[in-house]
């Protein structure tokens, strides 16, 4: 969650907080001391408030600090919430495999319990029968190695029609291609032909596709601004910052969207005779009404219409956020280590040879891009301090007590910049990578962007092949330069902390066409 230092109107409601939690101010003060003594190190909370203030515009930073001074494991409390931070690759490893089972569930931000979604979503969702079925047909069904290679001739296609509008931005000369924009547009299409067969603007939504991206950063902020319900459980009923409002009105939209899109191909199957999908494009959809018409299905109860709105929510706005963000944030670090560039495309020049169109099956046979990709997860992960898990009952760690019901938070920002784990870890060093078996699989701590154990991340595999395939599309078929004024030392590469690592200042860049 994104944690900010309060301004004066957080100040105002921190002194109403008074008049409802007055009855638990010994406790939070006087705690018990057994278990103060047990909990890791931490920095110690001020009365009522804890340590947000401690915790500033980068959370995910000034945790990496406090961990300088507290350890690899340490107790924070924020509000009435006890929140504990690991930040090493042992201890994450601890949490993520080791301990997995007790840590799976989630701790649910208020804002997130907009339209009952963390109970048919799947993020944030309990640790159920229905979750783990959920999760079969997402392995299994959704993004097999089978299923992502019989669509991978329209993501193909998406990206050429990228190359396109980029080319036509090039021949004129002097407009700047604004990266992380056209990653999402293409990011959109991708998912959207993936699932659906058709671009988003082919499915009637084309005026929503102009407000895509803003309602999908709206949902992330929302879902990333601190919030005094989550701090202090009894004020959850006022909803005092109108966060699950916001997040309400924009799930609303998604929601909208994808109830329409599923009703048309209902009603288009039914009008086919063709109940289970058999004259269809057997996309992703119609692999999940297939499955929701199944017998097995009808038997466990587990897909609906409801579960299939919310799991493409989660989808989509996790998809387009982060694999476009990772594209901006892969472009800048080249235009900003020109060798680096200059070796990714002479790698390309060699492996798919000049004028030719790289594909999905290129990727294993491009090392020098795969350690590009992989150095951009380990500088700028999407989400830097994962999504919040939760103990379900005591658990101890290295001669600490993770207690029942506290959030736990592994900060892979800080991890991945440890000058224990990694040389030179604060540089954009692809080679480190070259004759490394470091992946991003949820196999190697050091290195988790996507998150590990049950949890990882189930878009994983198409996230892998979206970036790559564009980042190499992009870079095979033009050079690129900064616009006027910025060089590789003066380009802005400050993060802008939310749910998601995104670049506080977008990317522009002129594309030259490789003849």
């Amino acid at each position: 969650m994104e944690l900010y230092t309060c301004d004066w109107l957080s100040y105002l409601l921190y002194l109403i907080l008074t008049i409802f939690i007055s009855k638990q101010i010994f406790n939070l003060v006087f705690s018990s001391t057994k278990t103060q003594q047990h909990l890791p190190p931490g920095p110690k909370p001020l009365p009522i408030i804890g340590n947000l203030l401690e915790l500033g515009h980068n959370p995910h930073k000034s945790l990496a600090k406090l961990s300088h001074i507290h350890g690899p494991i340490m107790s924070l409390k924020l509000g009435r919430i006890t929140t504990i931070v690991v930040s090493s690759a042992e201890m994450a490893k601890q949490i993520l495999q080791t301990h997995d089972n007790l840590f799976s569930n989630r701790t649910v931000p208020d804002s997130l319990k907009a339209c009952d979604h963390h109970n048919h979503g799947m993020s944030f969702s309990p640790i159920s029968p229905s979750w783990r079925n959920l999760r079969k047909i997402c392995n299994n069904h959704l993004f097999s190695i089978k299923a992502l290679d019989f669509n991978q001739n329209l993501r193909q296609q998406k990206v050429q029609e990228l190359l396109a509008d980029v080319r036509t931005m090039g021949e004129a000369g002097d407009e700047a291609v604004a990266i992380g924009v056209a990653g999402f547009k293409t990011t959109l299409n991708l998912l959207s032909t993936t699932f659906f067969s058709a671009d988003w603007e082919n499915l009637g939504a084309s005026d929503m596709a102009i407000d895509l991206k803003e309602t999908i950063r709206n949902l992330m902020v929302a879902a990333g601004k601190p919030n005094l319900s989550d701090y202090f459980p009894v004020l959850r009923k006022l909803d005092l910052l109108g966060l699950r409002r916001s997040m309400t009105f924009h799930f609303g939209k998604l929601k909208g969207f994808f109830d329409g899109v599923i009703t048309q191909r209902l009603k288009q199957r039914e009008e086919s005779n063709s109940p289970n999908g058999e004259e269809e494009n057997n996309n992703m959809l119609d692999t999940l009404l297939n499955y929701m018409a199944s017998k097995e299905n009808r038997e466990i109860q587990l897909l609906n219409k409801t579960t299939i709105e919310h799991l493409l929510m989660d989808l989509f706005a996790a998809g387009t956020d982060t694999t476009a963000s990772t594209l901006e944030w892969s472009m800048a670090e080249l235009l900003k280590n020109p060798e680096a560039m200059s070796n990714a495309q002479a790698e390309l020049k060699q492996v798919i040879g000049k004028g030719n169109i790289m594909k999905e099956s290129d990727i294993t046979r491009l090392p020098y891009l795969q350690a590009v990709i992989k150095e951009t997860f380990r500088l700028h992960p999407p989400a830097p301090l994962l999504l919040p898990r939760r103990a379900e009952t005591d658990v101890e760690l290295c001669g600490y007590v993770v207690p029942e019901g506290a959030q736990v938070l592994v900060n892979v920002w800080a991890i991945s910049r440890d000058p224990n784990i990694w040389e030179n870890p604060n540089e954009f060093i692809p080679e480190r990578f070259l004759d490394s078996n470091i992946d991003v699989k949820g196999r190697h701590f050091e290195l988790t962007p996507f998150g590990g154990g049950r949890r990882i991340c189930p878009g994983l595999p198409l996230a892998i092949r979206m970036v790559h395939l564009m980042l190499g599309s992009l870079i095979h078929s033009f050079d690129w330069k900064l616009e006027d004024g910025v060089t590789p030392q003066t380009l802005n590469m400050d993060e802008k902390f939310g749910l998601t690592l995104q670049k506080a200042q977008p990317l522009k860049a002129l594309p030259i066409p490789i003849n």
